[in-house]
């Protein structure tokens, strides 16, 4: 495969290529991508990055291709990646929803690429940060990082972007419908999409989603997490909500935090990368292989603590280096 250049990024089909450098398990692959990215980071740091979840049926799809169109029309390219870490299928949930961003799949201007099907949460969220990078390097002013897993795929996507909205329904039985503490904890933006089928309701679930987050210990200091009711379906409150993002970037910047944020998400994935890496040449030590199998079952039985059996293996795996 011919090498790529920063240059070449700034068309879809180079950024495209680079990107399946990245998501490929070959060595070569990932020497070129890295090196590649090497050669990058000059020319990174400078887009909006900005998370987007919601409950199935919120309107994830529509929402970020009528919002992403606002954008582009302002004159913003815009990139949209996906955290998928349950989807095992091709075709799956955010496959079909590259299909159903109409506007924005055709717009030169739009780049849209879902996550690699059938990885563990740790390797998308590896690809996905990588590919945020290539895409800053190629140009793109805003990136949206839509998370279509439930739980622990919304504070990882959290720990990567500037900003983290969270979409809700107005009108769903319970007003915090199944919304775990945890992504509340992580939201610097709540969003109740749909507002147009039932006002009533949308305002009364904005006020419960108001109270849920006074008790709650907001992600920046210098910025009170906010609560919109909008309809993206009709492009109702899409400016507004992007006027609201304007002064959580503006608060941020000045108090500092903006800097701090990033320099913080950067150090946690270095050492997220080295535990990830130690693992995997603890798993691989042939001494570790062989030892592993009957200490698992002595654990398992309870004839042997957990512990002990823990420092067996480090043991073998310090004592005996593989390079």
């Amino acid at each position: 495969m011919q090498d790529i250049t920063p240059d070449d990024l700034t068309t879809r089909a180079g950024l495209a290529r680079a990107i399946t450098w990245v998501e490929s398990k070959r060595a070569d692959h990932q020497d070129k991508a890295q090196h590649l990215l090497a050669q990058c980071m000059p020319k990174t740091g400078h887009a909006r990055r900005i998370g987007i979840t919601g409950v199935p049926g919120v309107g994830k799809s529509t929402f970020i291709d009528n919002f992403g169109s606002m954008l582009l029309e302002q004159g913003f390219k815009v990139a949209v990646l996906a955290v998928d870490p349950t989807s095992k299928r091709s075709g799956g949930s955010i496959l079909g929803d590259k299909t159903r961003m109409e506007h924005l799949s055709m717009n030169p201007n739009a780049f849209i690429r879902p996550s690699p099907a059938g990885e563990t949460l740790g390797g998308v969220a590896k690809k996905t940060r990588e590919t945020l990078l290539l895409c800053e390097a190629a140009g793109y002013d805003v990136i949206l990082v839509e998370t279509v897993g439930v739980g622990q795929s919304e504070t990882v996507v959290a720990d990567m972007v500037d900003l983290f909205l969270v979409l809700m329904l107005p009108n769903a039985g319970d007003e915090l419908q199944g919304i775990k503490k945890g992504v509340l904890e992580v939201a610097d933006m709540i969003a109740v999409n749909k507002s147009d089928l039932d006002e009533k309701a949308a305002k009364n679930a904005a006020r419960h989603y108001r109270n849920a987050l006074h008790i709650l210990t907001p992600v920046d200091p210098s910025w009170d997490p906010t609560v919109s009711t909008i309809s993206a379906g009709k492009n109702r409150g899409l400016l507004e909500l992007w006027s609201v993002m304007e002064a959580h970037k503006k608060a941020t910047i000045e108090s500092g935090s903006h800097s701090k944020r990033r320099s913080e998400q950067q150090l946690r994935w270095m050492e997220s990368l080295i535990g990830e890496s130690l693992m995997q040449a603890f798993q691989q030590h042939p001494n570790v292989q062989t030892a592993l199998p009957p200490l698992r079952n002595d654990v398992a039985s309870g004839d042997i603590a957990a512990s002990l059996a823990a420092k067996k293996l480090l043991s073998l795996f310090m004592a005996h280096p593989t390079h």
